[in-house]
């Protein structure tokens, strides 16, 4: 009888790497109770390309020189802040992994663009995880200073988003 638990605990955890394929997950964790000393600890997880963080850091590189050009005392001090937004007083953090998406649906104007004032609550953006819309609120009122990332990209927990001064 152990055999048939085991073989039906390989078809399960084949489902359940299906399920993550299917669904572009990137991570799946069961655990199942059989009794008091038997029980399956089952973790899956999908790595993200490395080449979606260039292609966010595109938008990021293209906005440094515009800013230098604009105002070049205030470049040299802006150079340590360009490093890692992340770390920026102002950055708008991913707290999901999911896609973003800058507008309500294709063809209409983006939440919030550069140099759009936002109040804080206000929506600037939407990650979707699992098929939910999740809204991403403006921390706090300001200025949008820069967009992070494209319409559709994937981004990871804590990735940087927008920068809101």
């Amino acid at each position: 009888m152990a055999k048939n638990s085991h073989d039906g605990d390989v078809a399960f955890v084949k489902a359940l790497a299906e399920v993550l394929k299917s669904n572009d997950l990137t991570e799946l964790e069961v655990k199942r109770e059989y009794g008091e000393d038997d029980s399956l600890n089952v973790r899956v997880s999908k790595q993200v390309n490395v080449v979606q963080q260039s292609v966010a850091a595109a938008p990021v590189a293209a906005a440094a020189p515009a800013a230098a050009a604009a105002a070049p005392v205030a470049a040299a001090p802006a150079a340590s802040g360009d490093d890692d937004p992340a770390q920026h007083p102002g950055a708008v953090t991913s707290p999901m992994v999911g896609t973003c998406y800058l507008q309500a649906e294709p063809g209409t104007p983006p939440f919030a663009a550069v140099g759009d004032k936002v109040t804080e609550g206000q929506t600037v953006m939407i990650i979707e995880a699992m098929k939910t819309m999740n809204h991403i609120p403006a921390p706090k009122s300001g200025t949008v200073k820069r967009v992070l990332v494209e319409d559709g990209t994937p981004v990871e927990f804590g990735a940087p988003l927008m920068i809101v001064e």
